[in-house]
């Protein structure tokens, strides 16, 4: 199975000004956890996690001050959507994070997770009473 068929085609953008509260909001409503940062400024690509708004409410931060910017992570690793799902684990598993934004040309195509792929790779769902045994 590939990448394409697992990934979610719901890709939330934000800017590097949103703050804290206003992508977590927007994250909530479309259910995702994890937006797509562009920035205008440096064409680059980055991700904020859910992780990092935990992270920085466990510090302290205030986030209706707390920029996205300030949060995201610009270091990202890129997936294509004809990667299988055995290459998108490994780069999860390598790199430490949950992940991936799917890029097919320029531009972002989707977002695929630690939990789309464990909807692909899990059997058919049974009641947790046929599974005790």
């Amino acid at each position: 199975m590939l990448v394409r068929d697992a990934m979610s085609t719901v890709v939330l953008t934000i800017g590097p000004a949103h703050t804290l509260r206003q992508a977590a909001r927007l994250m909530a409503a479309r259910r995702v956890g994890a937006a797509v940062v562009l920035d205008p400024d440096t064409s680059g690509l980055g991700i904020l996690t859910e992780r990092d708004i935990l992270n920085s409410l466990g510090q302290g931060q205030d986030p209706d001050h707390e920029t996205a910017s300030t949060h995201t992570t610009t270091d990202v690793v890129f997936a294509a959507p004809g990667w299988t799902l055995d290459e998108a684990a490994d780069a999860m598993s390598h790199g430490g994070f949950r992940h991936l934004i799917v890029l097919d040309g320029d531009g972002p195509v989707g977002v695929v997770s630690v939990r789309d792929i464990i909807r692909c790779w899990a059997p058919t769902r049974r009641h947790p009473a046929e599974l005790v045994g």
